[in-house]
C-alpha cells in the first residue's frame, strides 16, 4: 500500500482486513496512547482512552475531558457540546506527522507520540484433501 495522507477518509483502512486476517477497527492504533495536536502554534496533547472517552492536556496544565470516535471517515472531539471532526484514512504511525484541515476549517498537525501494533493475520490450518 502507498503511502497516503493519514487524515482523509476511512475507507482505505478497509482494505486491511480479508478472510484470513483480523479486522482493522478505525482508531485502535491509538487507543491508550497520546497525540500531539498543534494548531496555531498550539501544542495540545490529546490521550485516547478506551470507550471512546479523551482528555486534552494544554501547554498551562489544563485537562479538558472530551469524547473521541473514528469512523465514516473521520476522526471526531467533543468537548462540551462542540465538535471538531478530520479526515482520517489509514492508521497513525508513531513519529510521522500529519497535517489535516478540520470541519472548524483549522488545520492541525497531528503526531502520534506511540501507536498499538496492528492485530497479527491468521493462519488458517491447511485441511486435508479427499
Amino acid at each position: 500500500m502507498t503511502r497516503m495522507s493519514l487524515i482523509a477518509g476511512v475507507a482505505a483502512a478497509s482494505l486491511f482486513a480479508s478472510g484470513a486476517a483480523a479486522q482493522y477497527v478505525p482508531g485502535s492504533e491509538i487507543v491508550g496512547q497520546s497525540v500531539q495536536v498543534e494548531t496555531n502554534g498550539v501544542v495540545n496533547n490529546v490521550t485516547f482512552e478506551p470507550g471512546g472517552t479523551a482528555r486534552i492536556s494544554t501547554p498551562s496544565g489544563n485537562v479538558v475531558p472530551a469524547s473521541w470516535t473514528a469512523n465514516a471517515g473521520q476522526l471526531c472531539l467533543s468537548t462540551g457540546g462542540a465538535q471538531e471532526c478530520f479526515p482520517y484514512n489509514q492508521p497513525f504511525q508513531a513519529g510521522q506527522p500529519v497535517t489535516a484541515t478540520s470541519s472548524c476549517g483549522a488545520t492541525s498537525r497531528w503526531l502520534a507520540n506511540a501507536t498499538n501494533q496492528p492485530p497479527a493475520p491468521q493462519q488458517q490450518q491447511a485441511g486435508e484433501r479427499g
